[in-house]
């Protein structure tokens, strides 16, 4: 497995292209806008002028874009992956997306003799920059073997949820998780500011007890800081929280939680915000 094409070199996918090019694969790459991925052309990429031209030879194409429609429209268009990849190639589709679109690709891949994983990773930009990310993998689990040394060059954390569409419904486990704790992670800091404490003394206190979580740690100082430059996009949260309502409307479940966080991105996208981090919640609680 060492040609690589990358499908989509934004946030995340860029410094993921470049953990991999440090490892000597040969990778090719497609962005909407070819000047934002300059260098990575400097450092030894390829461009591919489509998907499928990118996917042309490859034995493991990654695809890491923006909403579910852009997801189909990379690996199922005219100038798709699928039409490009080779018998025996992987896609594994890092996008969170939506479980049901999951499933659909990796049964008309599968025809093609093409093996597909959906495998949406959390960790934000810095997990990408550090090859820390959480891949979460849903298909077969021989071609989850298969992969697994090559998704070790950027994650640390890479585990088999089960076949297709569930590595879609780990993802939306986290989410909602998150999507509620940032809300406490807001509330803790304007509270903190409120008091007339330190933010960073009290961080130090509370970010290694029972309160600690990765958006404690890695988005507070951000909040704190008013550095609202995007590790994960509202914009993105707001797509990823819809599609956990959908699938839990679908599974007869109510999460209030989810419902208030929902609401609360919405609001930040109706004021400009979409373009912000997810840390950008806390101006929500600005006076």
């Amino acid at each position: 497995m060492k040609k690589i094409a990358f499908i989509g070199t934004g946030v995340m996918g860029k410094s993921i292209v470049k953990h991999l090019l440090a490892k000597q694969y040969e990778v090719s790459i497609y962005t909407r806008t070819k000047e934002k991925a300059q260098e990575l052309l400097t450092i030894g990429a390829l461009w591919a002028p489509t998907p499928k031209a990118a996917a042309h030879d490859a034995d493991v194409i990654f695809t890491m874009v923006g909403y579910p429609q852009d997801v189909a429209q990379v690996v199922l268009g005219d100038e798709g992956v699928l039409q490009g990849a080779k018998e025996g190639a992987i896609i594994v589709e890092m996008t969170t997306s939506e479980p049901t679109l999951a499933k659909q690709l990796y049964k008309e891949a599968k025809q093609q003799g093409v093996a597909v994983l959906d495998a949406p990773v959390s960790g934000g930009d810095l997990g990408a920059q550090n090859g820390t990310l959480s891949i979460m993998i849903g298909g077969d689990e021989a071609v989850f073997n298969q992969v697994q040394p090559l998704l070790a060059v950027f994650c640390s954390t890479i585990v088999y949820q089960g076949m297709a569409g569930a590595g879609q419904h780990a993802k939306m486990c986290n989410q909602i998780a998150i999507a509620s704790n940032m809300i406490g992670v807001c509330e803790a800091i304007s509270y903190a500011e409120r008091a007339g404490l330190t933010i960073d003394t009290v961080l130090a206190s509370i970010s290694t007890g029972a309160a600690g979580s990765w958006s404690l740690s890695h988005l507070a100082p951000r909040m704190a800081q008013k550095d609202y430059e995007p590790g994960f996009y509202i914009k993105h949260m707001v797509k990823d929280l819809g599609i956990a309502l959908q699938e839990a409307k679908q599974m007869n479940l109510t999460l209030p939680g989810l419902e208030m966080a929902n609401e609360m991105y919405q609001k930040l996208v109706a004021q400009g915000y979409g373009d912000n981090g997810t840390q950008a919640l806390i101006r929500l609680y600005e006076v």
